[in-house]
This record gives C-alpha cells, structure tokens and sequence, in this order.
C-alpha cells in the first residue's frame, strides 16, 4: 500500500480521503533534517506553508510520485527539481478563493475605517471618534492588478458598493474584464488613476517588487494599496519610507518578504498600515476546501490517474481534462509510434492539430506527445512532468501547427519526426469517444487500429508482393492479425501496415528487406 507524509496540519477530511488508498502518517514540525530522514519511505507528502521542500528534500524521496500543497502558492517547494525527477506538484488555486477575496475587501475596509486602531484604542480606555475618521470606498476607483479567480470576485464585490473599477492582466481578454465591469489599462495608468490598488497575481522574477519606490512615485498620495497575494511583490523598505512620509495615504498586508514577520520597520507605523499574519486563507471552510482538493489529487495520481491542478505539467479544469483524455492517449501512442519510425537521436517533433482539434488547448497534448516519442529511450523515467523538459535537454526541437480546414474527421492529430532513420509522420483519429485509429503513415492513407506489434513497409505497388511477405512471415511462424495497404497512385509507392501477435523474430526484417519492391521496413512496439 502507498504511503503518504502529512507534514503539517490539515484537516481531517483530508487525512480520511488519503486514508482511502494509501498509509497516511501525520508528522508535523519536522526539521529539514529529520524531513529529509523521513521522506525516502513515502510515495507523496502533502503540505501548506510550514514545510519547506527543497531540492535535497526531493532528492532524498526516492519513491515520491506527488507533492500536495494545501493552498494556492507553491513558493515553499522546488518546483524545478520536482520536475527534473518526475514528481507532480499540485496545489489548490481555487479551494480559498473567496476567502483571499473577502479577507483582501476585510482588509480595504479596514484600512479606510482605522478599525483595528480604534478597537485597540476603545480597549485602552480611549473613546477618541476625531482621531479615527475614515474616507469611503463609494465612487472610488479601485485598480485590480491580476483578474484571476480572486481579482474577478472581488472586482464583482467592490462593483456592488459603488467602486470604479480598473484592470491590469496581459493575459486577460478586454472581453473578459468588461464583463467584470473592469476597464483594461497599462499599469502605469493603473498607478496613476486608482485610489485603491489590490494585487492578485503570483510571485515571479517579474512580479518580485513590481510595488517599488518609482511605481509609488506615480500613484496619487491619497492612494492605499492592498496585498493579500504573495510577499516580495512590494518592495517593503520602500513601502516604509513612502508611508512614513506621507507619499501614499496607506497600506493593508498579509504577506511579507519573510514569514514569519521579523523585526520589521513596518511594525513602527501607526494606522497608516493594517497587518495581518498571513490570514488569507484562514476560514474553516477555506481549510476544508483545499484539503479535499488536494487530498483528492494525491489519491488519484496514486491510482494512476491525471491530477487536475498540477503546476508542472498542463494543468486543466475538470471538465476540459475529460473532453481531452482520448486525444492525450491518442498523442502518447503516435509519438511512441513516430518516434520508433524516425528512430535513433531525435531532432524534432512537429504537432500539428487538424480539424476542431485545432481549436483545443494544445500544451497538454504536446506534452502527451513528447511522453510516447520519448518513452522507447526513456521507458518509466519520461512522464507527463519531465517530458518537456527532457527533450529540452536532448536538444530536440518542438514545433506546433494548427489546421482547422482538414474536415476528414472531426479532430486529428498529426505527428513529424525527424530522427537518424530519416523524416516520419503518422496521423491519427478518434472514433467515437475514444476508438484509436491511424489514418495515414508518411502520407499514405490508412485506416488501422493501433497495436501492441506492428510492421511497417515501403515497397513499390506491384501484383505478389503482398503474398511474399506474408509467406515470409509464415515461414518464420509470425500471425498476422491485421494487413492495410496505403497508396497514392496506382503502381506508385505504397505502405503496407501489419498488426501480428508476437514480435518478429531476430533476422526476420532483413529477410524481408531482401524482397524485390520492398524498399524499407520498420516494426514498431507499442
């Protein structure tokens, strides 16, 4: 039975869903040390922020299939190293999203109303209602950096009470943001215009200090702005200095540079700033929400099926996983068939989606690909996580086209390879929901099931040809289970596509290659 590592606390709900297929030992507060001790007998480990996973976590775990974290960043694991092993990383980017939106406008409110300076001057024995006058949020404009799950709610609440409403997101649709009553600016007009500025987006090489000295030299000196999102995203020392000089009116954080929060200038100011300690995701129902999630994502990678949110490998929502699934398997089983035909040190892969499959979102299906081309060479080693980045590292390069004009079937996948053996291609169809057929060898049309043995030649189209291989195979004790010959024109080139029972016999290939006509031949394992 699997054995799962849960290395900080979760809630119970999850723990039960883990317990349904695997050992589930819950051992919090390790140190690195101990962790790195303990990883190496667990096929997952599920964590939230209190548990760092580094690159020598991830090289000790010597089993592990997936890590799990209970919330929506993963700053906290080596996503690369994890990819680098095979290992999937999931979280749970939308098991707290309406609590990070409500804590985000809890924390707008806050800031505008001196809430919690005055609940802690009433406490004191203070009743000082002048020193506490707040400002409205009605008509105000709020900039919305990031129209995510979590910027859109709280763009649709802050609609509702009365806000204008400003966007920036480079991958968001003007479309999308009209839709949210949002209108779509720059970020320097973002700056320049809001009177509020909440940030929604991750933490990146970009995004790390996009809130710096020079952004807030540009926002008005009335403006506060908001990060429930990711610490490091503001530059805190000038956050400090443009507060305490009365550059912008105020701030509201709940992430920081560092957490725990050290010995941080920011704790000197007055009601400028509300600080919370990284209360985003703290409601129960937020707790319950992203433990099942990802609870669920472990159970299922640990019986053998796709996660729905994983970070290093195409991660896609529910229903349109399913309405892919076929065509990944189809992807898997051409490039495994191409990558066999092209042989040797690949070069290049070209995936070309025909039909509506055009239309479709592309990367899982690529990724699918790349798996099966690498699988011959790689066996267990290539998956759905490093298949990327293992052809990156083989220099093997990958191309994607895109042909919605091709109406033979509904959707269909086209795969070239060049490799050592020369330039193959294969083509191939759903029928039904999920029936696999190959529908053209190096662009000769066929129409034939794929399976587990084949056999593959280039011979001329000429009268007894067919009947020498098989009685070749015949003699050699080989049964045939399938034979389709593909052809341009008459008397031209043609490929011949055998399905049989049992794999060639040593020596058989080059008996074959010695038949007149016969100008090349492969076999394939699938």
């Amino acid at each position: 039975m699997p054995k799962v590592l849960v290395s900080d606390s979760i809630d119970q709900v999850g723990i039960d869903i883990l317990s349904q297929v695997a050992q589930v030992d819950v051992k919090t507060d390790l140190s690195p040390d101990q962790l790195i001790q303990t990883i190496p007998d667990y096929d997952a480990l599920m964590i939230r922020s209190g548990t760092r996973v580094t690159s020598q976590v991830i090289e000790a775990g010597s089993q592990l299939k997936i890590i799990g974290r209970a919330g929506v960043g993963v700053d906290n694991v080596d996503v690369t190293a994890a990819t680098r092993k095979g290992i999937v990383v999931v979280n749970s980017p939308e098991g707290n999203t309406i609590a990070a939106a409500e804590h985000t406008l809890a924390m707008m409110m806050a800031m505008s109303r001196h809430i919690a300076e005055a609940n802690q001057s009433l406490k004191g024995g203070k009743w000082s209602r002048s020193s506490f006058t707040g400002v409205e949020v009605y008509k105000k404009t709020l900039g919305v950096v990031g129209l995510g799950k979590i910027g859109a709610h709280v763009a649709t609440v802050a609609r509702s009470m009365g806000m204008k409403l400003l966007a920036y997101d480079p991958f968001i649709s003007h479309e999308r943001a009209e839709q949210l009553g949002c209108r779509l600016v720059d970020m320097d007009m973002l700056l320049q215009e809001a009177d509020y500025i909440t940030l929604h987006i991750p933490k990146t090489s970009e995004t790390t200090h996009l809130i710096n000295a020079a952004s807030i030299a540009r926002m008005k000196p009335t403006a506060r702005i908001i990060n429930c999102a990711r610490g490091g995203i503001i530059d805190e020392a000038a956050l400090f200095d443009a507060l305490k000089q009365g550059k912008i009116a105020g701030a509201a954080l709940d992430v920081y540079e560092t957490e725990p929060l050290g010995e941080s200038p920011l704790r000197e100011l007055g009601k400028e700033i509300v600080m919370t300690p990284h209360l985003g995701a703290s409601t129960e129902e937020a707790q319950v929400n992203v433990a099942i999630d990802v609870a669920e994502q472990i159970r299922d990678v640990l019986l053998g099926l796709p996660a729905r949110s994983a970070v290093n490998i195409p991660g896609l929502r529910p229903d349109l996983l399913e309405q892919l699934k076929p065509y990944l398997q189809l992807a898997e089983t051409l490039g495994n068939m191409v990558g066999q035909l092209a042989g040797g040190r690949l070069e290049s892969l070209n995936v070309g989606l025909q039909g509506e499959l055009a239309t479709s979102q592309s990367q899982p299906i690529v990724v699918a690909a790349l798996k099966g081309l690498l699988s011959p060479a790689l066996q267990e080693r290539v998956n759905y996580v490093n298949a990327n980045l293992e052809a990156k590292e083989r220099g093997i390069r990958v191309i994607e086209t895109r042909d919605a004009s091709v109406k033979d079937y509904t959707g269909s996948l086209h795969l070239s390879a060049v490799g050592s053996l020369g330039q193959h291609s294969v083509t191939g169809a759903l029928l039904g929901e999920s029936e696999m057929r190959i529908t053209s060898v190096d662009d000769f049309p066929v129409n034939v099931p794929p399976n587990r043995y084949m056999l593959f030649t280039l011979h001329r189209d000429m009268p007894g040809i067919i009947g020498k291989i098989g009685s070749l195979l015949g003699s050699f004790n080989v049964n045939i289970a399938s034979m389709q010959v593909g052809r341009k024109i008459v008397r031209g080139d043609a490929v011949m596509v055998l399905s049989i029972d049992d794999p060639l016999p040593e020596g058989i290939l080059d008996e074959i290659l010695k038949v007149p006509g016969i100008r090349d031949a492969y076999t394939v394992t699938l």
